[in-house]
């Protein structure tokens, strides 16, 4: 292994942050919207979405966590790569591959319970008509 090999995923992680980060980002505006119009409009449906919203933004959190960590063990494999510690720079290349790995299953689950949420949103809408 050599120290152009860990260095492979910084743009894949780079990318995959930025993509974490733009999903807080739109949920951040979702809740703001939402702490808007809360007093307004005081059922069931927003205490849900509250809910899911909440479950949401934990998981971004720990997928961030996740993904930083990995590029974090990246980083330290090529240093160690560069001081020729093969073997350490291989343990923790491949740590950055399971923390990346648990962030990619996060990112999964994630999406999963948007997508619910998205369909639940529109089976109100289709009964309301």
């Amino acid at each position: 292994m050599t120290i152009t090999t860990p260095a492979l995923l910084f743009s894949a992680i780079s990318l995959l942050m930025l993509a974490y980060t733009n999903k807080f980002l739109t949920l951040a505006q979702i809740v703001r919207q939402l702490v808007h119009d809360f007093p307004k409009d005081d059922d069931s449906r927003i205490k849900g979405q509250i809910k899911n919203l909440n479950l949401r933004l934990t998981l971004i959190k720990y997928m961030q966590g996740f993904g930083a960590l990995s590029f974090l063990f990246c980083t330290l494999s090529m240093f160690s790569l560069f001081l020729t510690y093969l073997f350490i720079g291989e343990i923790l290349f491949a740590i950055g591959l399971i923390l990346l790995g648990v962030s990619l299953v996060l990112l999964f689950y994630e999406v999963t319970i948007s997508t619910k949420a998205l369909k639940i949103e529109l089976e109100n809408i289709s009964i309301n008509k």
